[in-house]
């Protein structure tokens, strides 16, 4: 059965206590959020005071649509953060089994197993669920629409820098539901914007779940700008690309070879992964290590000179 313990990047508090220093003093490795986020636009102020207008949703639709060439006939849901899709997912169907291939994105199982479900990796199942490109592996879905069940569910929170691989076509077929995240190719995890993807009944039934104005009229702006913003999309992808082959050089000159990831984190295979990850945090860079491998660490990418360079000092000793 795959594991439900919700375990995740982040986690700088619980550094602190154990190498020192304050949250500034840090720098967070341990997340896959582009760490040169789009910058905010002007916020009007009554954008706070006011309930979402229609007008800000329809402009945030046709953002998405056209940022993710939505067939016609699909519909958005547009949700306060991927996460908040995730948990409902298992409310679609009534509770039954779900395949999700370990290891992946632990929120799925968590989800599905808190409503009931039996989690399963093989065998027959009436769910299944599918992170495309997986995290932590970074491993891209083929497609193949055999295994699809009642109710699959592609979680493209990463696909943002594939956007050639995308998967979103699936999403005509009944049942098929994909996620698209906000937070981590835009970087503003903190807005908390989130999509599904789908056929119009089951977008009715995740809107009836989240309930009216889910998503507040800043996220709603931003949101909108940002997507509409695809001269910037397209050089960020570009920059990651050459950070992460900036990243893959510094860890195999440390003999630590890269074994997966995305542009936007990696992951490298080392020796001993909790004594690597506290080599870094004696630096004071943080990193994400997993319960089920005392090999695999990965790393977000840095985002500015001086942390690249902290990063380099830090590597010349790491094995």
């Amino acid at each position: 059965m795959a594991k439900t313990t919700r375990d995740h990047g982040g986690g700088l508090d619980a550094a602190c206590k154990t190498w020192g220093g304050g949250r500034s003093d840090w720098l967070d490795l341990s997340t896959g959020i582009n760490p040169r986020p789009y910058p905010l636009p002007p916020l009007d102020p009554a954008l706070w005071a006011q309930l979402p207008d229609k007008a800000a949703f329809d402009r945030l639709d046709r953002a998405a649509r056209t940022m993710w060439q939505v067939p016609k006939g699909l519909e958005l849901v547009a949700a306060p953060g991927t996460s908040a899709l995730i948990a409902q997912m298992p409310s679609l169907l009534p509770s039954a089994r779900v395949h999700i291939q370990a290891p992946t994105y632990n929120e799925h199982a968590a989800a599905f197993a808190a409503q009931g479900w039996q989690v399963v990796e093989d065998g027959p199942a009436e769910a299944r669920v599918i992170v495309h490109p997986n995290n932590p592996t970074g491993a891209i879905f083929s497609g193949d629409q055999r295994g699809m069940a009642d109710l699959t569910v592609l979680d493209e929170s990463f696909a943002d820098i594939v956007p050639h691989a995308t998967l979103t076509p699936l999403a005509q077929r009944p049942g098929v539901v994909v996620l698209k995240g906000f937070g981590k190719f835009w970087g503003l995890a903190g807005l908390r914007l989130g999509f599904a993807i789908c056929r119009p009944d089951t977008a009715q039934a995740l809107r009836d779940r989240i309930g009216p104005w889910a998503v507040s009229g800043p996220a709603l702006h931003v949101g909108a700008v940002a997507l509409e913003d695809h001269r910037w999309a397209a050089k960020t992808r570009a920059r990651l690309y050459q950070d992460a082959e900036r990243m893959d050089g510094l860890m195999s000159a440390a003999g630590i070879p890269c074994i997966g990831g995305t542009p936007l984190f990696r992951l490298y295979k080392t020796k001993n992964a909790e004594a690597a990850q506290a080599h870094l945090a004696e630096h004071m860079i943080w990193s994400r290590i997993f319960p089920y491998s005392d090999r695999w660490l990965r790393l977000g990418l840095p985002g500015s000179d001086p942390d690249w360079a902290r990063l380099e000092d830090a590597t010349r000793e790491l094995s």
